[in-house]
């Protein structure tokens, strides 16, 4: 017969029942021994002092409060970005007839830095009290917390028990998203470009606006005739850049994303990049898809829009780190294109070796560019840069031309790209995603989305 859900609980709970003896205890023996050896230097006086330290351990231990009437509670799930600290509360609870005193430990990951660890308990019958706990995640992700220990002691504080319980939760640090601080300035450029960027040449990724009075010097096919005819005077059609459309992000999670780029790895600042542009399309409008993708899928999210469109990338990136294998750039490609039917623009985060781009992205390139506008998103590393720029002694000198010949090659393979039809945005980790997003406003302000 299957053993029932609430047998297992008891069972757990005698299994981390522990009988513990404290430091009191330990003082109290000593003093004893100190006076058996001073007045009652004999067996019996031994015998004497050891059965009222029997007497009394027994005592204390029976008084201790029942765990029975123990109960703790805390959230499942506490979100907080990363860099920053969050509390989390746990409840305990004594629904028995006597009162609860000892202490406990909070068993959070130590990537959490909780404080404090430990708390002092003193819960009167029928009562309970919270305890906060200060965590501050240093990685993405979800932490788990692990069982509660708790130490409970009789009134003599001489004797009492230790035991485990559960109270599942979690904390789940998302991205920094440190260029939040910019996405309120890009938002304003695009609603300046939706109200002023009003053209009277219709193009592809362009929408009718409304009727204006005729101009000399204006183009006169777009003059409609319809509108004319209904009103006291000659009307042109207006085009602004058209709203909802679709954004496809792609995100390389394989081995390539594990490398280091000033102070964090290449996939720490693509999702930046991919935040920020996602706060930008949202405003715009459009729909955003992401995908995070190595050998398989790692994270998904698909059909967003408007002021969802942020916290469902956090939570989909939090938990996302680069696997240490080569992607399977056809794979990638057949997933995009399966999920993706409509003309979209493909925002695709990846190297630009030159060894990879000839190897891995140019067989496949021509199948998304055929079907949607693709640009590539590459990350310099600033210390190439910055070796450029060495003459002082004569390794300086080597290290300037091993740097050189490897920025030479990117600039090939960059403009190798782009006479293929492939936007390409390289920039160093702290410009990135301003550009990525100034290239997207520029997308939108000439209509080729």
């Amino acid at each position: 017969m299957a053993e029932s859900g609430a047998g297992r609980a008891a069972d757990a709970r005698r299994r981390y029942s522990t009988v513990v003896l404290t430091g009191r205890l330990a003082a109290l023996a000593i003093a004893g021994a100190a006076v058996v050896s001073l007045l009652l230097p004999s067996w019996a006086g031994v015998v004497s002092v050891t059965g009222v330290l029997t007497v009394l351990i027994v005592v204390d231990a029976a008084l201790v409060g029942r765990v029975r009437g123990l109960e703790l509670s805390r959230p499942e799930l506490t979100v907080v970005r990363l860099g920053r600290s969050t509390e989390v509360e746990l409840t305990v609870s004594n629904s028995g007839p006597r009162p609860l005193r000892g202490r406990f430990w909070d068993d959070w990951p130590d990537s959490t830095d909780p404080v404090p660890r430990e708390h002092r308990l003193r819960l009167a019958p029928g009562t309970k009290q919270r305890f906060t706990v200060t965590l501050t995640p240093r990685h993405r992700g979800d932490r788990v917390a692990g069982p509660v220990t708790l130490r409970l002691l009789g009134p003599l504080g001489l004797a009492g028990r230790q035991i485990r319980r559960e109270a599942p939760a979690r904390v789940r640090a998302l991205p920094a998203f440190r260029s939040e601080r910019i996405l309120a300035s890009k938002v304003r450029q695009l609603h300046h470009l939706e109200g002023r960027n009003v053209t009277n040449v219709r193009g592809q990724g362009t929408e009718f606006d409304s009727f204006r009075e005729y101009v000399a010097g204006d183009d006169v096919r777009t003059i409609d005739w319809r509108a004319t005819a209904r009103a006291d005077d000659v009307l042109v059609r207006t085009w602004r850049p058209e709203r909802n459309r679709h954004v496809l992000m792609l995100l390389d999670t394989g081995r390539v994303a594990a490398g280091r780029v000033g102070d964090g790895t290449r996939l720490e600042v693509a999702i930046e990049a991919a935040l920020l542009l996602g706060g930008v399309a949202a405003a715009a409008g459009d729909t955003v898809d992401l995908l995070a993708y190595d050998r398989q899928v790692r994270a998904e999210v698909r059909g967003t829009s408007g002021k969802a469109v942020q916290p469902k990338l956090m939570h989909a990136l939090a938990g996302v780190v680069p696997a240490l294998l080569d992607t399977d750039t056809p794979g990638l490609v057949r997933t995009a294109v399966r999920q993706t039917r409509r003309r979209s623009l493909v925002v695709w985060f990846t190297s630009l070796d030159p060894a990879m781009v000839e190897e891995n992205l140019m067989p496949v390139l021509p199948v998304l560019a055929q079907r949607h506008r693709v640009l590539l998103v590459s990350i310099t590393d600033p210390d190439i840069a910055a070796a450029a720029a060495g003459r002082d002694d004569l390794e300086q000198i080597y290290l300037a031309a091993a740097a050189e010949r490897a920025l030479a090659e990117q600039a090939v393979v960059q403009e190798q790209l782009r006479r293929n039809g492939i936007t390409v945005i390289a920039a160093a980790p702290a410009r990135l995603p301003e550009a990525l997003a100034d290239e997207y406003l520029e997308l939108k302000r000439t209509g080729r989305m």
